[in-house]
């Protein structure tokens, strides 16, 4: 729907920022968790920003031309799962310089103690057990991301709240030094049920798991997903309940099935009704494939436009930068830098 056609009443005041990074294609848990729910906010806030966040990225290593690839596919997934250019502002993070340098400036804000208790820092440093300059000031970046734009609303998942705080902790710390210009942005929590392994449902789904059964990705074609979702991990208990804590492998499939149908957990377990396990998983297979299918098809057109997505890019680098521009301005001007 136009704008124009949406109620007024309908249409929250506010803007809405929020950012992908440039894995690729989606998986079946990005395109729950987060890409569903943008596709709704843009619909429902009247100033809405999405940018593949590039400059995050490289907080791990990254080839430059599987980049490159990545970003434009990043673009195509998202256009393809109905994100608008038109209601929508959809950027590269990387093509709008004033993110690194209000994040420099907020940087100058922060302290070391404060980023060291940030989950993400926590999480990845232990992996390597030392992680970059990049990885431990990503949270800063973020927060940057999201002021510049003024930004009073930002989807996130839970793992995500403490990185908004610091943002909303930043904006009041640059406000009682310089003087009143960012809101403090506030979360909209998502409500979906994270999507699950379908090899260990103790972890998330995740694009860099090694084992490739353990991930659906929105361009997965038919043969693979009924692949995948037969072999998912169950128990031996043949009956279809939704227990996320004693039957967390059966009850992720329970997840994707309601939320691919778009029905509640109680109609998904009452469709199961009568059925085993494994005739189960045919249920849910044909509710993922015909949920996927469109937008499969969708991005395989939009990749072989390279040009097409390209430009949607450029227009909204432009766009992002006419609001950016501004606000960096009289942040220096406040600063002292000017």
């Amino acid at each position: 729907p136009d704008k124009d056609t949406i109620p007024h009443h309908l249409l929250t005041c506010g803007r809405v920022f929020s950012g992908i990074q440039p894995t690729g294609v989606p998986h079946l848990g990005n395109y729950l968790g987060a890409l569903e729910n943008w596709v709704a906010l843009q619909n429902r806030y009247p100033s809405v920003l999405y940018s593949i966040v590039d400059l995050h990225s490289i907080t791990q290593p990254q080839d430059p031309t599987q980049l490159r690839t990545n970003i434009l596919d990043m673009a195509a997934s998202l256009l393809a799962c109905g994100v608008d250019p038109e209601r929508a502002i959809l950027f590269q993070q990387s093509k709008v310089s004033e993110h690194a340098e209000l994040s420099w400036i907020l940087g100058c804000l922060t302290s070391m103690p404060r980023l060291r208790h940030l989950p993400q820092w926590k999480m990845k440093s232990k992996l390597k057990n030392e992680g970059s300059v990049g990885l431990y000031t990503y949270p800063v970046l973020q927060a940057a991301d999201i002021l510049l734009y003024k930004a009073t609303h930002v989807p996130v998942g839970e793992d995500q709240v403490q990185h908004l705080e610091l943002a909303q902790d930043l904006a009041r710390i640059f406000n009682n030094n310089y003087g009143d210009l960012f809101p403090e942005p506030s979360a909209l929590l998502s409500s979906t049920r994270k999507v699950k392994s379908l090899r260990d449902p103790s972890a998330k789904m995740s694009k860099s798991d090694p084992q490739t059964m353990a991930t659906i990705t929105v361009t997965d074609p038919p043969d693979d997903i009924a692949l995948k979702i037969r072999r998912a991990v169950t128990d031996f208990t043949s009956e279809v309940t939704f227990d996320p804590e004693t039957r967390p492998g059966v009850s992720n499939l329970v997840t994707i099935h309601a939320a691919m149908a778009t029905i509640s957990v109680e109609e998904a377990v009452s469709q199961a009704g009568g059925l085993d396990t494994g005739a189960y998983k045919k249920l849910v297979t044909e509710a993922v494939i015909q949920r996927l299918t469109p937008i499969r098809e969708e991005i395989e057109r939009l990749r072989s436009e390279r040009a097409h997505l390209e430009a949607v890019l450029a227009r909204g680098n432009g766009r992002a930068r006419e609001l950016a521009a501004p606000v960096l301005g009289e942040v220096r001007q406040r600063v002292g830098f000017c």
